[in-house]
């Protein structure tokens, strides 16, 4: 058994493997463990099988696979799991891989991902998202406006978003996402991200970074903006949803982390979905 903690080496090892996976699950993502390894003290474990072992934000232990379980000879799987707390994030059509003779499980409201069909950010229709049209329509009648693929050439002005966005947010980097967000801008084309950036009267005014998690679903990990102007996420959200390929048909927010601020601003787009991801340990 080895371990090494989660590095820019590990992609070749690792990139495909998550990929393939094919969940909508937002941490099977290269890009989403490296740029998050610090929070969650990432390690690679090398053993008869591949696994990363982390710490959740509550601080608990886990393992996360790097293939479907059914792949992997159950009893081997229980003998890991009991050098850490559980397995995790296991989406529910795994449980059937575990039998509740053996296993238990429970899942945490905060970590589950918000899921939207692109169609409803798209258009934002329905009486019940009639304050986000009109936030929306305020932010296009105020200001003149131009969106662009975020590309190599317009970094700088990422970066000048996301300094003024961790200004105004009032709190030390260490407490926001802000250091995650920089490297994935720094290793932007490295890490296989994609995003577009948003102007308002000539000025960076947003952006959003994300990748695709499987065929159908498209993760957003970063969308930032600056406060000076009203409605700028939602003219991001739905500008974003109105380019995606059709192929496209779900956008994960990913979770809320149990902050209310995330939790108010995710639920009020009206989820499609909230996709559970269970903690499964061995009894």
């Amino acid at each position: 058994m080895f371990f090494d903690p989660l590095n820019r080496g590990h992609k070749e090892l690792l990139y495909e493997k998550l990929k393939a996976i094919d969940i909508p699950i937002s941490e099977y993502s290269f890009p989403n463990a490296y740029l998050f390894r610090d929070v969650h003290n990432y390690e690679v474990l090398i053993d008869k099988e591949i696994f990363l072992r982390g710490r959740t934000y509550d601080g608990c232990t886990y393992l996360m696979p790097t293939k479907a379980p059914g792949d992997t000879d159950v009893h081997y799987l229980k003998e890991m799991m009991r050098t850490v707390a559980f397995l995790f994030p296991v989406p529910e059509p795994w449980l059937p891989f575990f039998p509740a003779d053996d296993f238990r499980f429970h899942y945490k409201e905060g970590d589950m991902d918000y899921v939207y069909t692109v169609e409803k950010m798209s258009t934002l229709k329905g009486r019940r998202l009639h304050k986000k049209r009109n936030l929306l329509k305020h932010f296009v009648n105020a200001h003149t406006h131009t969106e662009a693929p975020l590309t190599s050439e317009r970094m700088e002005h990422a970066l000048f978003i996301l300094d003024a966005w961790q200004a105004e947010a009032g709190l030390d980097a260490e407490l926001t996402d802000y250091h995650a967000c920089r490297e994935a801008l720094k290793l932007y084309d490295e890490l296989v991200l994609c995003g577009g950036i948003y102007y308002a009267d000539g000025e960076p005014a947003g952006f959003v970074v994300g990748e695709e998690l499987n065929p159908e679903t498209f993760a957003l990990h970063f969308a930032k903006a600056r406060k000076k102007f009203k409605g700028i996420y939602q003219y991001i959200f739905n500008s974003f949803a109105k380019v995606l390929p059709p192929k496209y048909r779900l956008l994960n927010f990913e979770q809320d982390l149990d902050k209310d601020p995330l939790r108010l601003a995710k639920s009020s787009y009206l989820p499609d979905s909230m996709l559970k991801k269970f903690r499964v340990s061995v009894k």
